[in-house]
């Protein structure tokens, strides 16, 4: 008859420390893509809804747009589309870590043997891989309308690293939004905010035809600065001051809502109701 000494130890599994954060924010960076690949609604948001947009902006505005500044309008549209994918991909993720928390699914992880910030960092990267995906799809799709890089594989990859910064700055609002919200309504407001600044920018038309005292508003509001450092990227032009009001806004935005996504993030997962 066995002994209670024949018996292995129990191997516990470290929950803190950066090995563990390390190896747990990869396992579930591979859950979060599966529920995004799995997901129509955030492919169709990151995607598909840009693409529509970017063919309207193109037929519609196109013209106007180019006679305006003499420039092939798709300068501006590729990277309006790029943006407004980040954003309403963004929208979508949040929505779902909505979702999650309501059916427990998150106080379930937080109960479970895994570095406390590996989820929120998952879906962080998670954001940014789909951000990237889909800036690269839409580049590609921007090539039919006469976009093209024209200043070198530098300035090609800038283009790619604008959106990722953007997007990173959009994510972590939209993540505090949806963890320090249960009982507003997330969609409706996130919506209008983001059509606003969708249509309220240097890329859907030039600051110029704007209102005088809107002018202002619309050159200096983030999506702007941003289209205009990739405009520049991809078909020449000054590139400093946009580039740095685009890394004030971003940083900012992650100065201002980091630590109450963290924060919320907690409460959320371990609230009772």
């Amino acid at each position: 008859m066995a002994s209670v000494t024949d018996f292995p130890e129990p191997v516990h599994t470290a929950a803190g420390g950066i090995t563990a954060w390390w190896r747990h924010s990869g396992l579930l960076l591979g859950r979060q893509i599966k529920v995004w690949l799995r997901d129509p609604g955030t492919l169709g948001q990151s995607i598909i809804f840009p693409a529509l947009s970017m063919v309207m902006f193109k037929v519609v505005l196109g013209d106007t747009i180019g006679q305006a500044t003499g420039q092939n309008s798709a300068y501006s549209t590729v990277p309006l589309v790029i943006l407004v994918g980040a954003m309403f991909g963004g929208m979508a993720t949040s929505v779902r870590l909505s979702v999650e928390r309501r059916t427990g699914l998150l106080a379930r992880l937080y109960v479970m043997p895994i570095h406390r910030g590996a989820d929120l960092t998952s879906r962080i990267v998670a954001e940014l891989l789909r951000i990237l995906l889909t800036s690269i799809v839409l580049v590609a799709a921007g090539f039919l309308i006469g976009f093209r890089f024209t200043q070198g594989p530098w300035a090609a990859l800038g283009i790619l690293g604008v959106p990722l910064l953007y997007g990173a700055a959009f994510s972590i609002m939209t993540l505090a939004l949806a963890v320090n919200s249960s009982r507003i309504p997330l969609v409706p407001i996130l919506s209008l905010f983001c059509s606003l600044m969708m249509f309220f920018n240097s890329g859907f038309a030039p600051v110029e035809s704007f209102p005088t005292w809107l002018q202002g508003v619309v050159k200096y509001q983030p999506m702007s600065c941003a289209i205009e450092v990739m405009r520049s990227l991809a078909a020449g032009g000054p590139i400093t001051e946009n580039l740095i009001r685009t890394a004030i806004w971003a940083g900012a935005m992650l100065v201002i809502f980091t630590i109450p996504a963290l924060i919320g993030y907690r409460r959320a997962a371990t609230a009772r109701d």
